[in-house]
């Protein structure tokens, strides 16, 4: 699947301008590092490249590109600590007396670096030993100016309050992991519907809205590269989370509850006029969510309406105006690796970069898909050359993706949230998929042997009947 070819002003390849240095040994004669789209490099000059002097600063695209592709080849730990080395050695740091004119000029880039580091990857700072660099480098430039002192005081505070939030992470997903069995007439004090909780489509929409830039803003662009560090080759296209990526994989768990939510909503009512109610409102919620620019609550809807136990609801579909829900359907077709919905996304995007209200900078991208966009760039493109270089006109490309999320992620949300109405949406009983059938088969007899089969067994097996 080819990857989002969306812009982004994050990283703009062009800008990109390196320091006046002779090439290493490694880099291929009348090959520069970057030379307006740059193509490769070997690690070593790409780290010295990171490093600042009294004369340079990189440009931050670089920065942002570099900090998050390293990950792949070092340990943001080491790779913090050969960027201090490097700065102790070339300013000469290390010195009984320091040359104070050439310090002054270079202690504000080095605390630049370090805060635009430490505020775009604080993760990377989470160990003890990574701040002892930080504190070392900067104590070693301290006595040229004590502002320098003040500077990193205010850096560890910043990072100290950001890990701080981050450890904290959204309101938990209760349940979500756990689907209950069916049960013909849930007690209410099991399952209250929806729509008794709440009734407007719009509202529903912006708590969805509310949830989704919840969960996003703590998911960390470093989550996107090492979903697939230590990738296992025999796990076909799916990434492999760890405690590095728990939040992106949260996430994903979120979509998934939302779809069986959405399917368990629809299939509890005993009553097919009551279904088709349910359908409908849900089909209103999704409008306004694409409306919004939250399509990766609208696809987790249009999944959940579209599961098998929903689907076979025929009697049920009969009573429900569906002409919306086809247009819905249509916006989020698969087909053309999902054309339709690229050309949504790409409109939505530019109304945010035009935007004059948080309402209208609203993207919240259709997450899976990102996903997999993100992976078969990974996949498609070697991240070394076969002369030992890095690939790195391949991560501008990553960077640009994963940048372009980072600016929609921040955004803050316009809408007040309903505490009643998230706490459904997290804690609601979902059934599995086993109970969404039986549930259907309830609502509507099986119309086939094969159904009916599937109904005696799902009977058996969760009622205890037979």
């Amino acid at each position: 699947m080819p990857q989002t070819l969306s812009a982004s002003d994050m990283v703009t390849p062009g800008s990109l301008s390196p320091p006046s240095t002779e090439p290493t040994d490694v880099e291929q004669a009348g090959q520069p590092l970057l030379d307006g789209a740059p193509s490769s490099a070997s690690l070593e000059t790409l780290i010295q490249h990171l490093v600042p002097t009294a004369d340079y600063y990189p440009e931050k695209a670089y920065i942002f590109t570099f900090l998050l592709s390293s990950r792949l080849f070092i340990e943001p730990r080491e790779l913090l600590a050969r960027v201090c080395h490097l700065c102790i050695e070339q300013q000469q740091l290390d010195k009984p007396v320091l040359d104070k004119a050439r310090v002054r000029k270079f202690g504000p880039k080095l605390l630049q670096l370090l805060a635009e580091w430490t505020e775009t990857f604080p993760r990377d700072f989470q160990e003890e030993s990574t701040i002892g660099h930080l504190k070392d480098v900067v104590g070693r430039i301290a006595p040229c100016d004590e502002a320098y002192r003040k500077s990193m005081h205010q850096l560890l505070q910043a990072l100290h309050q950001k890990l701080a939030a981050l450890r904290q992470g959204p309101e938990g997903l209760l349940g979500a992991d756990k689907p209950i069995s069916y049960r013909t007439k849930p007690p209410a004090s099991i399952h209250r519907e929806l729509l008794g909780v709440c009734s407007d489509p719009y509202t529903l929409a912006q708590q969805l809205t509310h949830v989704e830039l919840e969960r996003l803003r703590h998911i960390g662009p470093e989550e996107f590269v090492q979903a697939f560090v230590n990738k296992d080759p025999l796990a076909s296209t799916k990434p492999c989370f760890s405690d590095k990526t728990s939040n992106l994989e949260a996430y994903v768990k979120w979509f998934n509850r939302l779809c069986y939510l959405v399917a368990t909503e629809i299939c509890m009512p005993a009553k097919k006029k009551q279904r088709a109610q349910v359908i409908e409102f849900f089909i209103d919620v999704a409008r306004e969510c694409f409306n919004i620019g939250n399509f990766n609550s609208l696809m987790a809807i249009i999944s959940g309406m579209n599961m098998s136990p929903v689907s076979r609801l025929k009697k049920t579909w009969a009573k429900v105006k569906t002409a919306k829900f086809f247009i819905l359907e249509h916006q989020m077709d698969p087909t053309g690796n999902f054309c339709n919905y690229r050309t949504a996304l790409r409109g939505a995007a530019h109304r945010s970069l035009t935007a004059h209200s948080s309402r209208e900078k609203i993207v919240i991208p259709f997450f899976s898909l990102l996903i997999k966009d993100i992976y078969f760039l990974n996949e498609g493109c070697a991240n070394r050359l076969p002369n030992g270089h890095v690939n790195f006109e391949k991560f501008l490309e990553l960077a640009k993706q994963v940048g372009e999320f980072i600016t929609w992620k921040q955004v803050e949300c316009p809408f007040e949230q309903d505490p009643s109405i998230t706490h459904y949406l997290y804690t609601a009983p979902i059934f599995s998929e086993d109970g969404l059938y039986l549930a259907s088969y309830e609502s509507e007899s099986p119309e086939n042997q094969t159904e009916k089969e599937r109904w005696k067994s799902l009977r058996s097996s969760i009622l205890g009947k037979t």
